[in-house]
């Protein structure tokens, strides 16, 4: 079956693959070739693609999935394939989005809080998916 993982950015992949295991409003799903027609909403999480024996990890903040005639496209709000999480980066937003939060009280305005609050959750998914994936990544700070 067809995979195309769509960002507001670009397309993260496209290609064939043998089964993908994502989060649905409905709970962990897989889907394998000659999959129904399905139409559903992404959660924020881990994305298994596997090809050819081969498993491939992705991280994803959401967004919706469609199944149709073999093929599966998923229109992401932001993703990320496991091996280009740069580490360094993530810990970093993570720092300043845990900066501005603090200061909630120091009269941020609604949206800065807002968008920090967004970068916070970016930042742990990155760091969750490559602490998973990766053996040598230093653990987020908590």
């Amino acid at each position: 079956m067809t995979l195309e993982i769509v960002t507001p950015e670009k397309v993260i992949y496209t290609g064939d693959v043998d089964e993908i295991i994502i989060n649905t409003a409905d709970g962990e799903i897989g889907i394998l070739p000659h999959h129904v027609n399905l139409f559903t909403k992404v959660l924020p999480g881990e994305v298994t693609m596997k090809i050819g024996g081969k498993e491939q990890f992705l991280a994803i903040t959401g967004g919706f999935l469609e199944v149709s005639a073999n093929k599966v496209t998923i229109l992401a709000d932001y993703a990320v394939r496991a091996e280009e999480i740069e580490v360094e980066k993530a810990l970093a937003a993570q720092k300043r989005a845990e900066e501005i939060l603090k200061k909630k009280e120091e009269g941020v305005t609604a949206r800065d809080f807002a968008e920090a609050q967004g970068e916070l959750r970016k930042a742990l998914l990155e760091l969750h998916v490559a602490n998973r994936r990766h053996r040598s990544t230093p653990q987020p700070k908590q």
